[in-house]
């Protein structure tokens, strides 16, 4: 929560984007971050149980759903909304990829303390 918090505080002092930009908001950028970041455990337990291989095909699965996750923010970036632009996207975008990192480094660290392969 911390690191996706700072991007964004860098991002917002950076771009000044107007106040109706919610996704550059604090409160959505906490709901949202504790949401996905839950999920990311939950899968991570999934796979842990039952792949043959759990770390690396969690290392798959996580790169798979962060670039999946950029769609939403290329709509935005294309959309017509008020503040929607490329700049914005682009920090949203590293926003995700920041909670991607520390997820998949904690989580893949802990099971490899762990003894999970």
């Amino acid at each position: 929560m911390a690191v996706v918090l700072f991007v964004r505080v860098v991002a917002v002092a950076l771009l000044h984007p107007p106040p109706e930009f919610t996704p550059l908001g604090c409160d959505s950028s906490i709901v949202l971050t504790a949401v996905f970041v839950t999920s990311a455990l939950l899968v991570f337990v999934l796979v842990a149980r039952l792949a043959s291989n759990p770390i690396r095909t969690y290392q798959i699965v996580a790169a798979v759903v962060l670039l999946f996750s950029f769609l939403p923010d290329i709509y935005l970036a294309r959309s017509q909304l008020p503040g929607a632009n490329w700049p914005d996207a682009l920090a949203l975008m590293a926003m995700h990829v920041a909670a991607w990192a520390v997820c998949v480094t904690m989580l893949t660290n802990l099971a490899a303390g762990n003894g999970t392969q």
